[in-house]
């Protein structure tokens, strides 16, 4: 198997010449096991399509400016953008808003020992400077890391510059949800782990486990239905068999002269 080697467009940036974002501190990487092991941004990826125009991303930077102490970047767990540029994003190395144009459409930070009273602190301040038009916040722990609300899971909605609480509903002690206007779907916290739920499909997202899960269970579907076939194949051909095996002992009933058919 060969591959084409990659060209760029004529109007790529080169990248060498433009000012990349830093990658993240380390204590701010927390995103891998709730947002990129399951596999969500690939999912949401999937659920919104228009990879074209649309940034879905985690742990890259934001920020209104560039400054040389980095001062006000921010590296959300998992940004997500519509109507932009990700070709620009991806020679920045993050999500800068006046090159995009805009702030992100979304933001969701996973609370870490180290992380969980900035998230509810200084992150809500500056997302909001941004005009970020929803911020959201998980808590694997169940409000524990969170010193301040210790809430399950919190999102804001920006109002005339400002935050305002959206509704988080209980399901029972291992299920709560909040709605996103901007995504259209539903924010969970079941059992510690985050889920994203489609209203309009009346389904989960996948996530990869559910993906291999599905996969398995279609493969299993095919196995079976192959043995059906193939049982099918067998009794058909025994009847069929027995059919002219009892075709031949009539005829030499009607003609005993017949030799016998092996």
């Amino acid at each position: 198997m060969t591959t084409k080697p990659f060209a760029p467009a004529p109007d790529a940036p080169n990248a060498p010449d433009i000012i990349q974002f830093a990658p993240p501190p380390p204590d701010e990487m927390t995103a891998f096991f709730k947002v990129n092991f399951p596999g969500y941004p690939n999912s949401l990826a999937d659920h919104f399509g228009s990879p074209e125009t649309t940034i879905i991303t985690s742990e890259i930077a934001a920020a209104l400016m560039l400054t040389p102490d980095w001062d006000g970047v921010r590296y959300p767990d998992l940004l997500i953008a519509f109507g932009v540029d990700p070709v620009a994003g991806l020679a920045r190395n993050g999500y800068l808003i006046p090159e995009q144009g805009k702030p992100p459409d979304f933001v969701l930070e996973i609370a870490s020992e180290r992380t969980g009273y900035r998230d509810e602190t200084v992150k809500r301040q500056d997302y909001a400077g941004m005009g970020v038009p929803e911020y959201w916040r998980f808590d694997p722990t169940g409000g524990r890391f969170y010193r301040i609300h210790r809430t399950h899971i919190a999102g804001d909605r920006l109002v005339d510059s400002e935050y305002r609480p959206i509704t988080i509903h209980r399901t029972d002690a291992e299920h709560y949800w909040g709605h996103s206007d901007v995504l259209n779907l539903d924010l969970c916290w079941e059992n510690g782990e985050l889920r994203w739920y489609d209203p309009a499909a009346q389904r989960y997202l996948p996530t990869f486990d559910d993906e291999r899960a599905a996969r398995r269970t279609a493969e299993s579907q095919r196995d079976a239905a192959q043995i059906q076939r193939d049982t099918a194949r067998a009794q058909r051909d025994a009847a069929q068999a027995r059919v002219r095996q009892l075709e031949a002992q009539l005829r030499r009933q009607q003609n005993p002269a017949l030799p016998e058919t092996p």
